[in-house]
């Protein structure tokens, strides 16, 4: 078997899958017997599937829901609320990051916690600079900034061309949630 070589990898655009593309890599290392760490970063106070699924999947697939929820049309309040608990998921980020406990690392919907100001460029960069060089780190959400591109190996681009909320269909059971 080949060394294990840690990549970045980015799941970005305004399409569908971000996070479902990187929970399939997650589960597709679970499969390979590696440890996987999901941290949330605005999903927060709703029961996804996901969330069921990686309950069943043991102590090797862990994932954590540490905002609060979506952070459009906030006012003042709620927004110090989102960034607090985005500044707790940072910190934890930081510390799982290096303990050295998993073999990848999901920061799920993070480019929208830089996007809304709820973290900073310069703080999430930091972070990736100190990736171990075995660990994979996943990073999700629209509108990933230039600098985290420049520092990813594998960058995916979701491009929504059709959508059901278009056509007036609500979220569905076990597609959206």
């Amino acid at each position: 078997m080949a060394e294990r070589q840690g990549l970045v990898l980015v799941n970005t655009g305004n399409g569908k899958g971000k996070t479902t593309a990187a929970l399939g890599m997650g589960m597709r290392a679970w499969g390979q017997g590696m440890k996987v760490l999901v941290l949330q970063f605005i999903k927060g106070n709703w029961k996804y599937g996901e969330l069921q699924a990686a309950e069943r999947m043991g102590s090797n697939f862990v994932m954590r829901q540490m905002g609060e929820g979506f952070v459009s049309n906030c006012n003042e309040d709620e927004k110090l609320n989102h960034q607090c608990a985005a500044r707790e998921a940072l910190h934890a980020a930081g510390s799982e990051i290096t303990s050295g406990k998993w073999d990848m690392i999901i920061l799920d919907e993070i480019n929208y916690a830089i996007k809304f100001g709820l973290v900073s460029l310069e703080a999430v960069l930091d972070l990736i600079k100190i990736k171990p060089a075995t660990l994979h780190l996943v990073l999700t959400g629209r509108d990933v900034r230039p600098e985290i591109i420049e520092m990813a190996d594998l960058v995916t681009e979701m491009k929504e061309i059709k959508h059901p909320y278009k056509q007036g269909i609500k979220a569905q059971q076990g597609i959206e949630f």
